[in-house]
């Protein structure tokens, strides 16, 4: 699952002309900026009359039970559950970001996972007072970026839920950059597919089997 996110704007221009963008139209100070958690309010690129706009949206759909959020969704399986497919067709959204984050194993050699290698999982929900894993448990924290790239954009879908627009961040599996540490990543995009992703529906078929490597950095 993906459920932390980097958000910042030293590194990288695009996300500086988001914020930029955000809060010249909301105010200063409106958007967050560093780690973020389900259930933020964030910077979301959205379609607005066949132009990308950055919107705030929040991560997470409500969940089954009362204290949970829906996170992310199977890429594979989007178009077959009720809770994702209308918006596969008609409320696709990229979540910019400068990394995601994940828990895993200190990976050694002894330790490595072979890919091809799949753990069953499903939609990620998460309760709103579940914490990653704690020092206890030996797990250690990875950011994930693309190499040579400032900017990280997920493929993800919103909805509206009491008149709030909702997303979540759509996942695939793992490839062999992040297998080690976990069985399923985000959907990750090149920036050249942010406009077809969201503006041509054609296309939407193929994107899902994006799956670009990825360097990872113990922090």
């Amino acid at each position: 699952m993906c459920g932390r996110y980097l958000f910042t704007e030293a590194e990288s221009e695009d996300i500086r002309n988001i914020v930029n963008d955000i809060e010249n139209r909301m105010g200063e100070g409106t958007v967050k900026l560093g780690e973020i958690f389900p259930t933020d309010r964030v910077p979301v690129l959205i379609a607005q009359k066949d132009t990308v706009q950055p919107d705030l949206l929040t991560w997470g759909f409500p969940g089954f039970r009362g204290k949970s959020v829906v996170i992310n969704a199977r890429s594979e399986t989007a178009h077959e559950k009720p809770m994702f497919r209308n918006s596969l067709v008609y409320r696709r959204c990229i979540i910019p970001s400068t990394g995601f984050f994940e828990w895993g194993p200190v990976i050694t050699e002894s330790s490595k996972v072979k890919y091809g290698e799949e753990v069953p999982d499903g939609d990620s929900q998460i309760s709103l007072w579940q914490q990653p894993a704690s020092k206890k448990s030996k797990k250690q924290k990875y950011l994930f970026n693309l190499p040579g790239e400032e900017a990280l954009y997920m493929a993800g879908l919103y909805n509206v839920f009491e008149g709030e627009n909702r997303f979540v961040i759509l996942t695939t599996k793992a490839n062999s950059s992040v297998v080690e540490v976990h069985n399923r990543m985000p959907l990750v995009l090149r920036k050249d597919l942010i406009d077809d992703w969201l503006l041509n529906d054609d296309l939407v078929s193929e994107i899902l089997l994006e799956s670009p490597t990825l360097k990872k950095v113990a922090v």
